[in-house]
């Protein structure tokens, strides 16, 4: 099985080759370079792996939430490559994402990521472990940081992502977490894996961001 994974939700923007279990990314840190670099880094992941286009199964990309524009680009470059070849593709949450990348490096079963969406709120959702990946607990949101809940557990919580930043202002406990980082391409072509065996596929031209929020910038009125 090999899925390619490409992810520009936040300012990171990475990309990662499942081939049959085992993954290779490329990851950088490039805001406002997206559109610029990310057809580079998957051309450059696909020659170093010795894999075309047409030998992959299908397409997975984060899908949000996230920026806007980083989730348009990740979105508009896995409906141009899948076209290309007739591949069908894999939306992947971002904030499962997260939660991957939390169990995977400290082995933790319950995980709570938290993007900052900007406008003093954050993107959120709780995951717990299932066979080895990251299943949701409720439904993803976008809310205040003082606002914010978590379902109630018998262990810790532990935390992930930018939104940690606002730890102080959220009535959640947690046994540690982790706001530098972002989610990233590998995660993403783990997640991909249950889908694909399970069917979750869709054709290219349903490939669609979830937002979570409708605008983008506070009115002067609302600043």
């Amino acid at each position: 099985m090999k899925i390619l994974a490409l992810d520009t939700a936040t300012e990171a923007c990475s990309v990662a080759l499942n081939l049959d279990g085992e993954v290779i990314e490329h990851f950088e840190l490039s805001p406002r370079r997206h559109s610029r670099d990310l057809l580079p880094m998957v051309e450059s992941l696909l020659a170093k792996a010795g894999v075309t286009l047409k030998q992959l199964d299908a397409i997975a990309f984060g899908r949000g939430p996230g920026a806007f524009t980083g989730l348009r680009v990740a979105t508009a470059m896995t409906q141009g490559l899948a076209y290309a070849v007739d591949l069908p593709v894999i939306p992947v949450s971002t904030l499962a994402a997260l939660a991957q990348q939390a169990y995977r490096e400290q082995k933790t079963s319950h995980v709570l990521s938290a993007i900052d969406a900007r406008m003093n709120e954050v993107y959120w959702g709780a995951y717990k472990a299932e066979n080895g990946l990251m299943m949701p607990m409720l439904d993803e949101q976008v809310i205040a940081p003082e606002l914010v809940s978590a379902p109630v557990i018998d262990t810790q919580w532990y935390g992930i992502g930018t939104g940690w930043a606002f730890r102080e202002q959220m009535p959640v406990t947690v046994f540690d977490c982790l706001t530098e980082t972002w989610p990233r391409a590998y995660d993403i072509a783990l997640l991909a894996i249950a889908d694909f065996t399970m069917g979750k596929l869709l054709p290219a031209e349903q490939a669609m961001p979830v937002y979570l929020r409708d605008k983008v910038a506070l009115k002067k009125s609302e600043r």
